[in-house]
């Protein structure tokens, strides 16, 4: 079946270079993007308007992400950029302002994802240093710094939590019995590999070590748990490849990799849609491709919607052009 997507807003951001990232918030009311002009914006986007809320300056060279925080903490932003620095942004009575800046790392951070609201605010960011920081508020102003060194060799791309809730804990969970939290993430590097990361007993071990990639992982995405047994990450890299990693076992140690698509170009970046079950990928082509599981289990391509111009061609035309 032909599912028909439309682009149905285009922001004029007037960023005056490269835009990175585009983060919609919690409620989809508000939008931050950050750019090689070195700055992070924020709209508001309600009701298919956009307006310029904040421009937020304090980084020092390209920002390549920014991470909405759940919206029971308030209104607050993370972003991490090429001068090394990861600034976490509040906004009070109105205005934005930094809440903290962490400057841990030697190199470019490239990647910065909030844990599940469960957690607390805890901030997973990876850096072209290797190394993986865990930055975790304990109020009063005061961050906890854990750092995971050596996660990747030469660098760090990309960071995803795990939902908190362990996979099937609302199928085979007994009533009244508060579901088993586990802290997990996933990341991606220039080693080719994606790593599971787990906490024990306030340690974060490598818990995993996924090879399937011929070339750096330029992003990975844990996706949205529904209470369903399987696990699912998506990632991508340099060789054009996305794979779909599935795992059934709760204990969470056998995963398998299925090739969803190799392109022809660099793939940038995944991103799941809230429910998990459609797949956003974009890659150098400019084009971003959306993915559906059919009930085969086969992913196969949903839209195709190219980059400023907002044609969607039918998943018939999309395969033949790829294949």
């Amino acid at each position: 079946t032909v599912m028909q997507v439309s682009v149905i807003n285009t922001v004029d951001t007037s960023h005056e270079d490269m835009i990175h990232d585009a983060q919609m918030d919690y409620y989809g009311t508000r939008l931050a993007t950050c750019s090689s002009d070195r700055t992070v914006k924020i709209f508001d986007v309600r009701n298919g308007g956009q307006i310029l809320v904040a421009d937020l300056r304090g980084h020092e060279g390209p920002v390549w992400q920014v991470a909405w925080a759940h919206p029971m903490y308030g209104n607050i932003l993370a972003s991490c950029s090429y001068d090394r620095k990861v600034i976490v942004w509040k906004e009070e009575n109105g205005s934005w302002d930094k809440m903290y800046e962490y400057t841990g790392h030697e190199s470019s951070m490239n990647s910065v994802c909030w844990g599940p609201y469960d957690f607390g605010l805890i901030l997973a960011c990876g850096s072209s240093d290797g190394a993986i920081s865990l930055l975790t508020f304990t109020g009063e102003q005061q961050w906890d710094v854990k750092k995971i060194s050596n996660a990747h060799t030469i660098g760090c791309n990309a960071v995803s939590w795990a939902p908190a809730v362990v996979p099937g804990s609302l199928v085979d969970q007994p009533s009244g019995q508060k579901p088993n939290y586990v802290k997990r993430f996933v990341s991606g590097g220039c080693d080719n590999l994606v790593k599971l990361w787990k906490e024990e007993d306030g340690q974060w071990k490598e818990d995993q070590k996924l090879e399937a990639h011929s070339d750096w992982v330029r992003d990975v995405g844990w996706a949205p748990s529904i209470g369903l047994p399987t696990s699912t990450i998506a990632s991508c890299s340099q060789d054009g490849r996305v794979f779909i990693w599935t795992c059934e076992d709760p204990t969470g140690n056998t995963w398998t990799p299925k090739l969803l698509h190799k392109f022809v170009d660099v793939v940038w970046h995944v991103s799941w849609s809230i429910t998990g079950n459609i797949l956003a990928v974009s890659g150098g082509d400019n084009k971003v491709t959306l993915w559906k599981e059919s009930m085969d289990g086969q992913w196969a391509c949903i839209s195709d919607v190219s980059k400023g111009q907002g044609a969607v061609s039918s998943i018939t035309d999309t395969q033949q052009s790829e294949q």
